[in-house]
């Protein structure tokens, strides 16, 4: 695996990935040393794609990602993030409601939090788009200021954050 850093609205994104595609985005503070992250290549075509793509995210010149991607979970969780894809651009949902749309039960939702809370690449897979069935914010492996910052990025009426 290799991995780049680049700037954004919600501080450093270390961004990991291989001939397969992008495997994790970590937000900073890193959850491990660079060197456990394996070799640093910024010349990486796939990374130097995502970085692109990301830095038009932030600019507000996109609102989908076209990346090939190799999360690494289990079965369920690969099936919870392919879900977490499904919702657009400026939409939220609820826990319960994605796991309905799964063919899962409402109570379910805490399954679908957990996986939500293990998915290794945020932003582009948005599981910042999901909130508590009362309408808050709810958990956010990045903390809940970050998930507020793109939440309203994706307003409407929202300035480009970068």
């Amino acid at each position: 695996m290799t991995w780049t850093v680049i700037e954004s609205p919600v501080g450093p994104l270390r961004l990991r990935g291989g001939d397969a595609g992008l495997e994790a985005i970590d937000f900073s503070p890193f959850p491990d040393p660079d060197e456990a992250a394996g070799e640093r290549d910024d010349a990486s075509p796939v990374l130097a794609r995502a970085a692109r793509q990301l830095g038009e995210y932030f600019a507000g010149e996109r609102r989908d990602f076209d990346l090939p991607l190799a999360p690494a979970g289990t079965e369920f969780q690969q099936r919870v993030w392919a879900e977490l894809a499904r919702i657009p651009w400026g939409s939220t949902s609820t826990y319960g409601d994605v796991a309905v749309r799964l063919g899962l039960k409402p109570g379910a939702s805490r399954a679908v939090g957990l996986a939500n809370g293990r998915n290794p690449i945020p932003v582009v897979v948005p599981c910042h788009r999901v909130i508590g069935a009362n309408g808050t914010l709810t958990g956010y492996a990045g903390g809940l200021e970050r998930k507020q910052v793109l939440l309203d990025l994706e307003r409407d009426d929202a300035d480009a954050l970068f």
